[in-house]
């Protein structure tokens, strides 16, 4: 068996961070921790004001990968484009799967709940939690587009033109 060659992280790579979406490595330090020495990557999430500490061993592990290919961006894109997939569960299962894809780090499961939450604006309101979760998935997608692109405001525009379609 062939060990998994670890995807080498380094300073000012753009990652994203399962629970947290897109960050920015800002560097790898050594941290003394009960006793134990440990590499660091210090991962900003400018846009959350925060910073992460990630063990440099753990990283793949809990899911930290690079940025989206153009191809997985396209493939989320099409996802939007979709017809909504809502199950016939109740809302309370329904918005674990949702919190669960969003935090899955997984752009096509992200692009997936805009897709299932998105309304248009002759559709029926949105409950409070709805709101909440198509929001963070919609920021989740725009700045995972936006990253891969390197244009936040043509991502914003791109993921509503597809949205805008899809009511049409």
């Amino acid at each position: 068996m062939t060990k998994a060659k670890k995807p080498e992280f380094r300073p000012n790579d753009y990652v994203v961070y399962p629970a947290h979406g897109v960050g920015q490595i800002m560097s790898i330090e050594e941290q003394e921790i009960a006793g134990i020495s440990l590499e660091l990557f210090v991962i900003s999430f400018e846009k959350d004001k925060m910073t992460l500490r990630v063990p440099t061993h753990k990283a793949t592990e809990i899911g930290m990968r690079s940025l989206s290919s153009p191809d997985v961006v396209d493939a989320a894109m099409k996802t939007l484009k979709g017809k909504a997939k809502v199950k016939r569960a109740m809302w309370s299962r329904r918005a674990q799967e949702y919190e669960q894809k969003i935090n899955s780090g997984d752009l096509i499961a992200i692009a997936e709940v805009v897709r299932d939450l998105h309304r248009a604006d002759d559709q029926r309101e949105q409950s409070y939690s709805e709101r909440q979760l198509y929001e963070a998935a919609l920021e989740r997608l725009t700045r995972e587009v936006a990253a891969v692109t390197g244009d936040e405001v043509a991502a914003a525009r791109q993921v509503d033109e597809v949205l805008g379609l899809r009511a049409a």
